[in-house]
């Protein structure tokens, strides 16, 4: 949000630091398997069972006093070690010689007083601050650690040489305690430090800055100062401080941390600090105490591009406002931050104002805040997060005459907008605009800049996006996450919308309509909303999984089904349902065709194999059996009054009557035949049926012409379920002449399987056979049968 790239470049100091910090930490983080974290373990000893491949070693906050050679020499590839907040009061460098891959040693926070100086020179970072030095534990085998970058270091007294072993390295930070630093007021100490780009100084904390010794830093470009206590007497005395350090053209970032001072002396700070070549002024956890009086300070032309003041605590309670807000409204910088303060207000700037960026996040402003102000004229970012702003319209009216703005960051406020007239005062340089926890409702679509193109509505009650709103044609980036919307936005009223962010909401049944219709559409975020995995879901996820690779954020883990309860916490990637079970219409026509195409394909068959002929023969059969079952077997058997019932073709009737019948009524059988036994006035099909029920075999002579014979196949069947003899060889197959098995019809298959399974006799052209063919007739009949009439002719 910062565009000024000179700010960008003071973010970079801090940035480099804690780089530098922990850089080494970082480089072997892919090693973590050769990590050891032992710290806040009460030790009182190093351990001797540590793994010999380790390489990060953590045992901070224990009690550890001493350090021995056996306790690191098998540790060959140790790289970084951490001991600090133990009890350590004497250190042999000697102990690492074996080390020589040691890169980070940090020993702050121990009781060192003494220490050998037998350094290992692969040493990038070294802490001995927070000790008990008397003076700088320096030696000349520091010269020799030429890769040092980091150096921390404490003293209770300082001395002009006592870094002069490290004048030539070229270190990156230096951090120096002097909290227990005390110097008579007739004394005045110089220390050289020549060469470092940040120089981090920690005072006592509960003492008045006292500290007069005179400091000269090359290359010096970033200074921090931390636990500084003034009042107006000894406010001076840091002046008089910082004249030194601040003299360099190189520093660019000063802070200040940890303090407590008066309103009189931070004004004198600003006064001082103003024409210095610094760029970046960050002020951490200030106190203000005593009074707040009206303080004349003038600004001349300054090479600040930024100030920041972040977590301010006003012990003054009675002051004039106006004392307090014209001091900063009246800065002729780009870059004001005042955050996590008890200011209510903040007066207009003057007119002649040069302010690009302000930041007053986490304070009390309210909607009175910059109203009638006509002289922000250059402000292009403003920031009012967490504050007590209520009214989105007097917001709005707010920014009526900063015509440069394009950043506004009004969230987690208490801002409504109840009026539905949508007449609203903007400022149209708007292009980024952030109301996210709020209270604002669906109404807001009628309250906003006409060109904004990052519009954050995340965390508010909107329940839904009326179409009726304002044109918001350059609209490119919409969050509406944690809302309670139950659809996704028209893309017709958002036609440049590239980015949408919709989780969290009650979407349940979204269309894929707004997947279709949205063609600029580059990322889309929808999870954790309750899907309801029904046949409306189906469409939506077949779109959102065609374009998921590329621009569905989330997907797959984000999007589950939350109902019906079957797949509650199925990915949606997961449910599948046919499309024909969710299109009715298709369905309907499915299931018609099916049934079309169901009662053709029977109507077919029935055709074909002659159906029609099977029900009604099989509905004889069924009346017949009824008729049987309730009849007695002895009366049904007392019913036969044939031997046989021959079955044949017109065709063949010659070689029936000339030759079948005369040999079997030789024999004494009696024979049925239909032209002489079938009793006029009955149906065919009830003749054949009794002729078969009151025989006791039946013939059937086959050939050609009886295979074309529609009633000899009648005949056929109802011999074949024979109600009387059933289970018996009740048929007597004859094959008068050969039928080749393509000759006899399809429909046929009661015939195809007698003539499969059952022994015929075949009648045979040779006069020599014809005696073997009648034997074998006669055989058939070995059973004699008593006939009716000879029954009553016996009772008789």
């Amino acid at each position: 949000m910062i565009k000024d790239k000179d700010s960008i470049t003071g973010s970079f100091h801090f940035v480099y630091i804690v780089t530098l910090i922990v850089g080494t930490i970082i480089q072997f983080s892919d090693e973590s398997e050769f990590a050891v974290d032992m710290s806040n373990m009460n030790l009182t000893h190093v351990p001797g069972d540590l793994p010999p491949k380790t390489k990060i070693l953590d045992m901070s906050q224990n009690n550890i006093s001493e350090l021995h050679l056996s306790d690191m020499s098998y540790l060959s590839g140790l790289k970084i070690l951490r001991i600090s907040h133990n009890r350590i009061w004497w250190l042999d460098f000697s102990i690492f010689k074996f080390n020589q891959d040691l890169e980070y040693l940090d020993l702050s926070y121990n009781q060192l007083r003494n220490m050998s100086c037998h350094l290992i020179r692969s040493l990038k970072h070294l802490d001995l601050s927070f000790n008990d030095f008397h003076v700088l534990p320096m030696c000349k085998e520091f010269g020799n650690l030429t890769q040092l970058q980091f150096l921390g270091l404490s003293a209770t007294k300082l001395r002009q040489l006592d870094l002069l072993p490290i004048a030539h390295l070229h270190l990156s930070y230096i951090l120096l305690d002097l909290q227990g630093y005390y110097a008579k007021e007739s004394e005045k100490r110089s220390l050289q430090i020549l060469d470092t780009k940040t120089l981090h100084l920690v005072f006592h904390p509960n003492q008045l800055f006292s500290v007069q010794a005179n400091m000269l830093v090359n290359n010096l470009g970033c200074l921090q100062l931390t636990n500084i206590k003034l009042n107006n007497d000894n406010c001076q005395v840091l002046i008089q401080f910082l004249s030194e350090l601040t003299r360099g053209p190189t520093l660019l970032n000063f802070t200040l941390q940890h303090v407590k001072t008066t309103w009189k002396c931070l004004v004198r700070i600003f006064n001082f600090l103003w024409p210095k070549p610094v760029q970046y002024l960050n002020i951490y956890n200030l106190t203000i105490v005593e009074s707040i009086d009206k303080e004349y300070i003038h600004y001349p032309k300054t090479a600040l591009k930024a100030l920041k003041i972040e977590h301010v605590k006003n012990e003054v309670f009675l002051f004039s406002q106006t004392a307090l807000y014209t001091i900063f409204s009246e800065m002729n910088i780009m870059m004001l931050t005042i955050s996590d303060t008890p200011f209510i207000h903040m007066l207009c700037p003057p007119s002649s104002n040069t302010f690009k960026f302000l930041n007053f996040t986490q304070n009390v402003f309210t909607d009175s805040v910059f109203q009638s102000c006509s002289h922000l004229v250059r402000l292009e970012t403003l920031i009012l997060r967490k504050n007590k702003l209520k009214d989105l319209y007097k917001v709005g009216l707010m920014t009526k005459h900063m015509t440069s703005l394009e950043i506004l960051d009004v969230s987690v406020n208490s801002l409504e907008y109840d009026k539905y007239d949508g007449n609203c005062t903007w400022v149209g340089s708007i292009v980024l605009l952030n109301l996210s926890s709020n209270i604002l409702t669906d109404s807001v679509f009628r309250c906003l800049p006409p060109k904004v193109k990052v519009l954050d509505l995340h965390n508010n009650r909107i329940r839904s996006i009326p179409k009726p709103i304002m044109k918001l044609e350059d609209l490119q980036e919409l969050n509406v996450a944690s809302n309670s919307l139950a659809h996704f936005p028209d893309c017709g009223t958002f036609n440049r919308l590239s980015v949408l962010i919709i989780d969290s909401n009650s979407i349940s049944n979204p269309s894929a309509d707004f997947l279709q219709s949205c063609h600029n559409i580059r990322s889309i975020s929808a999870g954790n909303n309750p899907f309801q995995c029904t046949c409306e879901l189906r469409e939506f996820v077949q779109s959102l999984g065609q374009v998921a690779s590329k621009v569905v954020e989330g997907w797959p883990d984000s999007y589950k089904c939350d109902y019906p309860e079957n797949y509650k916490g199925t990915l949606l990637k997961d449910f599948h349902v046919s499309q024909l079970s969710c299109n009715t219409t298709l369905l309907l026509v499915t299931i018609g065709v099916a049934v079309l195409v169901f009662t053709v394909t029977v109507t077919a068959l029935c055709i074909y194999f002659d159906l029609p002929w099977y029900l009604r023969m099989v509905f004889q059969w069924t009346q017949t059996r009824r008729r049987a079952r309730n009849t007695p077997l002895e009366e049904l058997q007392r019913t036969i009054q044939f031997h046989a019932f021959i079955s044949y073709s017109g065709h063949d009737s010659a070689w029936v009557k000339n030759e079948l019948v005369p040999c079997l009524e030789k024999e004494e059988l009696r024979i049925c035949l239909h032209e002489r036994n079938f009793i006029p006035g009955k149906s065919i099909v009830e003749n054949i049926i009794n002729c078969i029920e009151k025989s006791y075999k039946s013939i059937f002579v086959l050939s050609p012409n009886f295979v074309q014979s529609e009633w000899c196949h009648y005949e056929l069947y109802f011999a074949h379920h024979n109600l009387f003899h059933e289970g018996s060889n009740n048929l007597i197959l004859i094959l008068l002449e050969p039928i080749p098995q393509n000759c006899i019809p399809s429909k046929y298959h009661k015939l195809r399987a007698l003539m499969t399974q059952r022994t015929y006799l075949e009648w045979p052209k040779e006069k020599s056979k014809h005696g073997l063919f009648w034997a074998n007739i006669r055989a058939a009949f070995n059973m004699k049968l008593t006939l009716i009439a000879e029954n009553n002719a016996e009772a008789s």
